[in-house]
């Protein structure tokens, strides 16, 4: 899939999402959730529920995990400053540019921050502006980059985030607000992921590829509002676990697997409100879901 720009989310005139996304995501009427419409088209944006989900009941754990991820952040702190000082000398002498950046995030309470990331992309990269992610063959890539991405050693340096409390070690992956603007217009209740930190590592990331697509977001907002509801220590220290075990070279299905924490979004309650929007086709007897439920979820 070719990269675009932020504001082809939205601009591309008489575009249908269906269309534009390749057949990922379906443009339909009649679902039991009640989003009437779902298109770029500006005239059915106010269609999508925007917004925090009023029946979301987010775990008091996520207020107090504070008390256990500073102190191991500043236990990590000082091996994790080596190993980023090597991967930065790495990188210099693999590529033009620094070897760490920072970008502009959106974090709890809609608040923005600056994330520190291992540069894994060649330094003109966005040149022609901001651009949606590729997955794994993001061509914009350098080879020892994609090599730091698929072991998420790029992602080392947010330890500093962690200390500075703007993200957790584990939430719901923090998003550019350029792309929280657009997607805010698309996917129901989008900013409810905002209610808590964003996190280095997370459910929906250890469960599901990076984003390609707008399937693929709504996907993984099944899985972030999974947590938000459902976090606890023991699943936190699980998905350490479970990203160690990545780096190390396990691959991400099985390392999730003995970590005990697979879920398909379909598993979710979460998919009432959004398996109807990236599924291209459902077997009506999967769509037998009381009114009750619904209510009862959506509020």
């Amino acid at each position: 899939m070719p990269n675009f720009a932020a504001n082809d989310l939205f601009d591309t005139a008489g575009t249908d999402v269906t269309e534009f996304f390749k057949g990922s995501v379906r443009t339909f009427t009649d679902n039991p959730i009640g989003l009437s419409s779902v298109s770029t088209h500006s005239r059915d944006r106010n269609h999508i529920p925007r917004g925090v989900l009023g029946t979301l009941h987010v775990s008091e754990y996520h207020d107090r995990k504070r008390f256990w991820e500073f102190p191991l952040a500043l236990l990590l702190l000082i091996p994790v400053l080596c190993l980023i000082s090597a991967l930065i000398l790495l990188i210099r002498l693999t590529s033009k540019g620094p070897g760490i950046y920072s970008q502009v995030r959106t974090g709890r309470g809609g608040k923005n921050f600056k994330m520190h990331k291992l540069r894994s992309m060649y330094i003109d990269a966005e040149s022609s502006g901001v651009q949606w992610c590729s997955g794994d063959h993001d061509p914009r890539a350098t080879p020892l980059g994609r090599w730091l991405r698929k072991l998420h050693l790029d992602e080392l340096p947010q330890i500093i985030n962690v200390l500075n409390n703007e993200m957790s070690f584990c939430g719901p992956r923090p998003e550019r607000p350029e792309f929280i603007e657009k997607l805010d217009h698309c996917v129901p209740y989008y900013r409810s992921r905002l209610v808590v930190r964003p996190g280095i590592t997370g459910f929906s990331q250890i469960n599901l590829p990076p984003d390609t697509c707008l399937k693929s977001v709504m996907r993984k907002q099944t899985l972030d509002l999974e947590y938000v509801e459902t976090g606890r220590f023991v699943s936190d220290l699980r998905m350490i676990l479970c990203t160690a075990l990545r780096l190390v070279g396990i691959p991400g299905e099985i390392a999730t697997r003995r970590a005990g924490l697979e879920m398909k979004p379909h598993n979710s309650h979460f998919s009432l409100i959004y398996a109807p929007l990236w599924e291209d086709s459902e077997p009506k007897a999967s769509r037998s879901v009381t009114e009750s439920r619904i209510s009862e979820l959506v509020g």
